[in-house]
């Protein structure tokens, strides 16, 4: 099994972008593009609140996340909890996925007003080539 140190390479070699997929209430997978980054043992990455991936997170409870460069790839999946839109957590998962700002006041403000919320995946499986 691949470890949350392949993880941290793929995000810094590809500035955090990520693929994450949720399970749709009928059954079929909803996937997006985010940036991601490894917080704590956890991946996490910011998205609005009113997104359908935030209503399939809260409802399954379950999220997958894809990390490449070149051709090298690793997949994070297991159970994720939206963390909720604190301020300094939402800049701490920003900055994971390879963020930086040079007005956190200004990020801050932004992040509110879009109803940004931080979500984590826990690492229950990890897969790469």
């Amino acid at each position: 099994m691949a470890d949350l140190e392949l993880v941290r390479r793929l995000v810094n070699a590809e500035n955090g972008l990520a693929i994450v997929s949720t399970l749709r209430q009928d059954g079929s997978i909803q996937t997006s593009l985010v940036n991601a980054g490894v917080v704590g043992d956890d991946v996490a990455f910011v998205a609005r609140s009113s997104t359908r991936k935030i209503a399939n997170i809260e409802r399954a409870g379950r999220a997958a996340i894809t990390f490449r460069s070149g051709w090298e790839w690793a997949a994070v999946e297991g159970p994720a909890r939206v963390a909720g839109d604190d301020a300094q957590l939402l800049r701490d998962v920003f900055t994971a996925a390879g963020g930086t700002h040079d007005d956190w006041d200004t990020y801050d403000r932004v992040m509110k007003e879009e109803g940004r919320v931080a979500v984590f995946v826990e690492p229950a499986r990890i897969t790469s080539n």
